[in-house]
């Protein structure tokens, strides 16, 4: 199933003097994303990462076009790009489709990248994935989030 689109809610506090969302509310934008996905990841009754155990070891971030408060949530496509034996990469774009007289054309404010560790919430230490969770990330795999200034 690879990519799923999460709609986000942009702030108002989220923008700011330079009247677009400030980089640092962009971490907690991923973030909701990835906490909605991590609740569809339940897909065959299972717990979520949430309840199980997760943290997140890494952030790389890439911004490509500002954005700005509007009303409307903004769409943020969501996948997993690799599965390790505790670990897995998340990866992120967020953008917008124009309608009307541009329809179709593609904006990309950002992409980005987040590695998250399994973790024992009971021992405070990483653990490894277990078979159902490794299944279930699997099936969202895709390709590695295409960064520009990154060689691939």
């Amino acid at each position: 199933m690879a990519k799923r689109c999460v709609p986000v809610t942009v702030r108002w506090s989220d923008m700011d003097a330079f009247g677009h969302v400030n980089n640092v509310q962009v971490l907690r934008l991923l973030e909701e994303v990835r906490v909605h996905a991590f609740e569809d990841l339940r897909d065959g009754g299972g717990p979520s990462l949430l309840e199980s155990g997760v943290v997140v070891a890494r952030h790389e971030v890439e911004y490509l076009a500002p954005l700005v408060w509007r009303l409307a949530p903004v769409p943020a496509d969501i996948w997993i790009t690799s599965v390790g034996g505790a670990s897995f990469e998340v990866g992120y774009e967020v953008y917008d489709v124009e309608e009307g007289p541009a329809e179709g054309r593609r904006t990309t404010y950002v992409r980005a990248a987040t590695t998250c560790v399994a973790f024992d919430l009971a021992t405070g230490a990483t653990r490894r994935l277990s078979p159902f969770e490794r299944e279930v990330l699997e099936g969202w795999l895709d390709e590695p989030v295409p960064f520009r200034r990154r060689a691939q």
